[in-house]
């Protein structure tokens, strides 16, 4: 834990975004997440709030999302402020919103508009939606894209009830937030060299949709080819194990009454795990031939009761024991948000910082994402105080300000042409990053052995697991481990532009291709480390896979908080485990997805600080530390501190006017929980009960104190009609309210009422021919993006030879020898 003197000057120390200034007109969560992560790499962040105070003043994690920014008070809608707006835009680098688009324009910043006013500026608009298509008015709230899209319905066994589940888990936000990082920083480093700004847009929907990994591609085959693949989920709707990764992946009480998450998923970590269960002899038994893939449901449950009595034997003292001393075996606590800041290696990392507020105390919160030789790239900052630098403000945008001239017919090419990216990684938590910006023009370069990344054979059809992670890359296959495979690899890194590679601890030092080596190579090398836990430390060299990470990140527990309240029987710990197991382990929105977003923005970051003549030195994202920064909302942890919204313990929602309500015919979700929005909702919804005349629910603080007999009236109403009408009808009187979708969000997004919204578009795929694939997360005004399919493995090994000197008989005789494929 790091211990620093706090400033609330974000230019007081520089950083790679030192002198660029961005104008904060976000009030919610993703816009927050931005704007602290430019804030945090050295920018001057303005945050311009409404007299009453910004909203994100109320969340718990507001020390840490208004970390290092500036405050200016200005009601936007009084003419004075608005012209003081204006002239501080004049001058700006980027402007954040997170508006409507209407609401956008009715204040004069759509993006035509702010053009005229700067055309060097990067706007960024972050939408619930998008700014087009048939969704685009619809309200923003994170819950109402959840539920729209599937979400809650593939998160359904976190609750043990019948139907969806609520999901408090910020997952849209945190999508919806990096991906705008994304554009706003491709857009300035294509600004370096064109001189122009531009619009840039991120929205909820295709934040979230780019975090699952290999759901998408499991749909698509199944619709597809029914009769050759469908997909399971872990556990049936009667609680029987469905799939053999529950056994690896086993979620299990100790003896003392705490819950572990193992990651066991290479074949030697499930036999080591067996054999520290005394197991190992089932694997010569005939009755559990195939062990842990068994066709038989009571042998599935048989194993499961097993496993689970020897696991839960042993105290988790004892299991710590073994974790500490077999290198094969490793399990995480099921830790809360606040909890994860205290993980040994988030600690050993410096990845948490205490500073002392002066009306809060001391304030531990998450250090930077992106670290930088091992150290964070700012010292704590304290949040700005309501309006603190609004004189100065003032006095600066009625200065005389005239922005830089640009050109007038600038490129609308890729934002990252020319950008070359070389991967060496598996699986998705760090590949992943790269297939994001892959999709911005950047070429990628995947280093992989002969036999192909073991992500490719994690779905039981040929490529359906890799396919997603693949996208817009080119693949050579080589034996690393070989002199010569080790050489072409060097090759190939003083080629490029960046190197990312998600080796554990010391790895990438045994294999040769450590930052020291490859920057000695090519001085110029952007490189990132994006591991599991770290680079050294005492989880450094543990396995990480995405179950794990939640429950030691807090994603977990943040989507189930209670699920450990009642495990006295066998039937209770069971039914415990199933709902830790979906919120940890869910395919459609996990902690490799949040990584990844991560990992490009750091990607990004580090181009971006080269271009400006700022170079980094080797930078460092952690899949545990990337999901501290998800739950930066709730996870600062301070005296007095006000506590999170927390959900029903039915997983419902978080009040009567936030929460799901069964239909007709399904679910919807409403979404009303302001006050300026009850008046038109009781309006809306009169034809069916007059709730403006019930004294229960007249004004704010009564509704609070009726919240059950509120969700009651609601209730019986909700359940009188279908859910389309229910759409339909408060929808139309701008009112949060969708249909919930009961498939998963991987299937809505590739129908056609999705695909014409443009949130899918067509790709080519060697196996899957012409498919629907997830757009690109991130839009731009001027420059374009990309939508490849994935590659097989080693397609593209020649070509690559060839292209780094080697001629057809030396490549001949690498792939006679089995040095290449």
């Amino acid at each position: 834990m790091t211990v620093g003197t706090p400033r609330n000057d974000a230019s007081a120390d520089s950083g790679p975004l030192d002198r660029l200034t961005v104008i904060d007109l976000s009030s919610t969560l993703p816009g927050a997440q931005a704007t602290m992560f430019l804030a945090d790499a050295g920018a001057e962040v303005i945050l311009v709030e409404p007299p009453a105070g910004s909203p994100l003043r109320s969340l718990p994690g507001w020390p840490a999302l208004g970390r290092g920014k500036k405050s200016i008070t200005l009601d936007l809608h009084e003419p004075a402020d608005a012209e003081t707006l204006r002239g501080l835009l004049r001058t700006a680098d980027v402007l954040v919103t997170t508006m409507r688009p209407g609401a956008a324009a009715r204040l004069g910043l759509d993006p035509d508009a702010l053009a005229e006013l700067n055309p060097r500026l990067v706007s960024a608009a972050i939408t619930g939606w998008g700014s087009t298509g048939p969704f685009k008015d619809l309200k923003g709230y994170e819950a109402l894209v959840m539920a729209k899209l599937g979400i809650m319905f593939g998160k359904r066994q976190t609750t043990t009830r019948p139907g969806p589940s609520f999901v408090p888990t910020p997952f849209a936000s945190w999508g919806a937030a990096q991906t705008a990082v994304h554009g706003i920083l491709a857009a300035l480093l294509e600004r370096e060299d064109s001189g122009a700004g531009q619009h840039v847009e991120a929205d909820l929907v295709r934040g979230i949709a780019t975090m699952d990994t290999w759901q998408w591609f499991s749909e698509l085959v199944a619709n597809r080819w029914p009769d050759a693949f469908v997909p399971v989920s872990a556990f049936d709707d009667d609680g029987n194990p469905n799939g053999h990764l529950i056994y690896p992946l086993l979620v299990t009480p100790t003896k003392d009454g705490h819950f572990i998450q193992f990651a066991q998923t290479e074949p030697r970590l499930f036999l080591a795990l067996m054999k520290e269960l005394d197991l190992t002899w089932m694997f010569t038994d005939p009755k559990w031939t195939g062990i842990p893939q068994l066709e038989d449901v009571a042998l599935r449950i048989e194993l499961w009761e097993i496993m689970l009595e020897r696991a839960s034997a042993r105290t988790l003292a004892e299991w710590q024991q073994v974790f500490d001393t077999n290198p094969d075996l490793s399990a995480e606590i099921f830790r809360t948000p606040a909890e994860a800041l205290r993980h040994p290696q988030m600690v050993h990392d410096r990845r948490i910082v205490t500073i002392t507020d002066p009306d809060l105390g001391e304030v531990t919160q998450p250090s930077t994402l992106v670290h930088v030789d091992g150290a964070a790239m700012a010292p704590p900052r304290l949040a700005p105080r309501p309006g603190a630098d609004t004189e100065a403000l003032r006095r600066r945008a009625t200065e005389t300000q005239v922005p830089r001239a640009v050109p007038g017919d600038a490129p609308a090419g890729l934002p990252l042409a020319g950008v070359t990216i070389l991967e060496l990684g598996s699986m998705f938590a760090g590949p992943y990053a790269a297939t994001l910006l892959a999709d911005l023009g950047a070429r990628v370069v995947k280093v992989e052995p002969s036999t192909g990344d073991t992500i490719r054979g994690l779905v039981p059809f040929p490529e359906a697991g890799g396919a997603k992670v693949m996208q817009g890359k080119e693949s050579i296959a080589l034996d690393m481990h070989s002199p010569e495979g080790l050489a072409i690899v060097h090759r190939l890194a003083g080629q490029a532009d960046v190197v990312l590679q998600t080796y554990r601890a010391g790895a990438a030092e045994r294999a040769g291709v450590d930052a020291a080596t490859l920057t000695a190579l090519n001085p110029g090398l952007v490189y990132l480390c994006a591991p599991g836990y770290g680079v050294d430390g005492p989880y450094g060299a543990k396995p990480a896979y995405a179950p794990s990470i939640g429950a030691a990140a807090g994603l977990a527990l943040t989507d189930v908080p209670d699920a450990t309240a009642r495990v006295g029987t066998l039937d209770e710990i069971k039914a415990a485990v199933i709902r830790l197991y979906a919120g940890a382990a869910n395919l459609s929105v996990q902690a490799d997805g949040v990584a990844a977003l991560g990992a490009a923005s750091a990607m990004l970051l580090g181009l971006l600080a080269r271009r400006r003549g700022r170079p980094l030195g080797t930078l460092t994202t952690t899949m545990i530390a990337t999901g501290s920064h998800a739950l930066v909302d709730r996870n600062v942890d301070y005296a007095g501190k006000v506590e999170p919204w927390q959900a029903d313990r039915e997983m419902y929602g978080y009040s009567a006017l936030y929460r799901l309500y069964e239909a007709e015919d399904g679910w919807i979700f409403l979404a009303a929980p302001l006050e300026h929005e009850w008046p038109g909702l009781t309006v809306a919804i009169e034809p069916h009960v007059r709730l403006a005349d019930d004294p229960r629910f007249a004004t704010a603080q009564t509704r609070a104190e009726h919240n059950d007999a509120l969700a009651e009236v609601l209730a019986v109403v909700f359940a009188s009609r279908a859910k389309a009408l229910w759409e339909k009808e408060l929808g139309g009187a701008d009112i949060g309210c969708v249909a919930v979708a009961e498939q998963v969000a991987e299937k809505t997004l590739q129908e056609d009422e999705f695909f014409d919204a443009g949130y899918s578009v067509n790709a080519v795929h060697p196996t899957f021919d012409v498919h629907r694939r997830l757009s690109p997360a991130t839009t731009f005004s001027r420059s374009r993006t990309k939508a490849d399919g994935g590659c097989l493995t080693g397609a593209h090994t020649d070509a690559l030879l060839a292209e780094i000197g080697y001629d057809d008989a030396a490549i001949t005789d690498l792939r006679g020898r089995g040095i290449v494929a």
